[in-house]
Formats: structure tokens, C-alpha cells, sequence
């Protein structure tokens, strides 16, 4: 069915009619559950400080022993807050912490090459969309202090970072 048919077959119904299948979409699909959680009721920090504290719980466990370092956790949040419609800097935010939580575990712990390439994604990525969202004056600070320390760490793909910045500039 086209968005126009879809609309066209909504325009006709009665109003009665149309709460009753809304009431049935949140019900029956998380999604839509989660969206009209949100678009009512957007506690955008708390969904923040979930997603802070699981990437945190990735690197440094609270219950398992070994750290997962997975890439992923922190991904499948941030595109969920982009569907959602999270304010730019809550989302900027999250990729700095993920960035910055990263850092603070390869300092403490031998880590392999595919870990700084997906590093390297990650601060391609926080650029990518402060600029695009025009939050990257608010960021600039946070962002190049990252940098600096994939430079005092030693992180491979230094050359790939350095280009990274030379987009914005």
C-alpha cells in the first residue's frame, strides 16, 4: 500500500474507527509502544543515562569478568535515538562518551587492531553528525580532546584520526 492510498483509506474512516486501530498498533508492536512512549512522554535524560550506563557496563562490567568491548551496544542506541528524534546534543553527547569510555579501557587493557579501526568509525561518525546537525562549535573541545588522546595513547590509525579532523577544518 502507498503513503497516499494509506491516507486516502484513513481520511475515510470514522474517528471511533481509527482510535480503535492506533489503541491495536500500540499494543501489538513494541515499536510503535516505544515511539508513542517517547512522543508523549520524552524522558530524554534518563534514556541518556540508560544508554551511558551500558556502554560504561560493556567496558567495565559490573557482574561478569571479562569486558565485552563491543562497538555495537553503543551503535544500536545511537541509531535508536536518531529514530526517536533525541535532541542532537543528548545523541553528540553519547558518541563522545562512547569515544571517551574506549579510551579509558585501552589505557587499561591490551586491546586488538580491530578495536582502534572500530574506534576509528566511531570518531568519524561524532563528526560526521555534529557537523551535519550544526552542534560541532559545542563540541569542538571534546572532540579534539579525544583526539589528543588517541595521539598520547598511540592508537593505530593515528594518520586516519588526523584526516578525520582535517574535514571540519
Amino acid at each position: 500500500m502507498s503513503k497516499r492510498a494509506l491516507k486516502t483509506y484513513l481520511s475515510k474512516l470514522p474517528k471511533k474507527a481509527l482510535e480503535e486501530q492506533i489503541v491495536e498498533l500500540y499494543e501489538k508492536f513494541p515499536t510503535v509502544k516505544t515511539y508513542y512512549d517517547f512522543a508523549f512522554n520524552p524522558k530524554e535524560d534518563k534514556l541518556v543515562q540508560d544508554a551511558k550506563a551500558k556502554i560504561s557496563n560493556e567496558y567495565f562490567p559490573l557482574k561478569r569478568r571479562r569486558p565485552k568491548a563491543r562497538r555495537s551496544v553503543a551503535q544500536k542506541f545511537l541509531k535508536h535515538f536518531i529514530k526517536l528524534g533525541v535532541d542532537p546534543h543528548l545523541i553528540a553527547d553519547v558518541m563522545c562518551y562512547n569515544l571517551e569510555i574506549a579510551q579509558t579501557f585501552s589505557m587499561e587493557k591490551n586491546v586488538p587492531d580491530s578495536f582502534y579501526r572500530s574506534m576509528l568509525n566511531s570518531f568519524n561518525e561524532v563528526i560526521q553528525f555534529t557537523t551535519v546537525q550544526g552542534v560541532f562549535p559545542e563540541f569542538r573541545e571534546r572532540i579534539l580532546k579525544i583526539y589528543t588522546e588517541t595521539q598520547n595513547q598511540k592508537w593505530l590509525f593515528e594518520e586516519e584520526f588526523s584526516k578525520a579532523l582535517d574535514i571540519i577544518d
